[in-house]
């Protein structure tokens, strides 16, 4: 069965965004673009919630195009025209090509998404589809960018996840920015 990973940028207080949606706090870099691009290798299904979707799709269908592209720009612009989409929204309508649209049935959907033969499948930011996949107890690896910042308020990182979920450090990285990306596996112990 595939993997569901999350990356997330986090505060070290626990915050993924801003009491308005913020971002301006996360730290992102030339080494954590190449640490994270070295990691969509192994995936070949991006996850996106409503929100989030909205984003990728306003700019990285046509970053490589633009005048001042970086090398970033134009390896994740080509990644993502090519990775599988998954959108999940009640209220999206969808006709574009390479995405599904999970409306309903969540779980059943997700769970019937992991059972396909593939690459991992990576879930980017999108809290509230995160937090509607820990409630199911969907995500199997977490990949939590720490950004050296506390917010103090803001959108969780963590909400409506089964209790007592356990989780084992794989691995953590520390970036010359400050942020420490730590590598959790969900365990399963039920």
């Amino acid at each position: 069965m595939r993997k569901l990973a999350l990356f997330m940028h986090t505060s070290l207080d626990g915050f993924v965004a801003g009491t308005n949606g913020e971002l301006d706090w996360v730290k992102v870099d030339q080494e954590i673009f190449d640490f994270v691009t070295k990691r969509l290798q192994h995936c070949d299904t991006a996850v996106y919630g409503r929100t989030t979707f909205d984003m990728m799709e306003a700019y990285w269908p046509t970053a490589a195009e633009q005048p001042n592209a970086t090398a970033h720009d134009i390896e994740h612009s080509a990644w993502y025209a090519n990775i599988q989409k998954v959108v999940l929204s009640k209220s999206l309508t969808l006709t574009k090509p390479n995405t599904i649209l999970i409306k309903d049935h969540l779980a059943a959907r997700i769970i019937d998404l992991k059972q396909q033969p593939g690459k991992e499948i990576i879930l980017f930011g999108s809290p509230t589809a995160a937090h509607t996949l820990m409630h199911e107890d969907l995500i199997d690896d977490y990949w939590l960018f720490v950004n050296p910042i506390l917010l103090s308020k803001g959108k969780p990182m963590f909400k409506g996840f089964q209790p007592n979920t356990q989780l084992k450090l794989l691995k953590s990285t520390t970036f010359a920015n400050g942020v420490v990306c730590l590598h959790y596996e969900r365990l399963l112990w039920r």
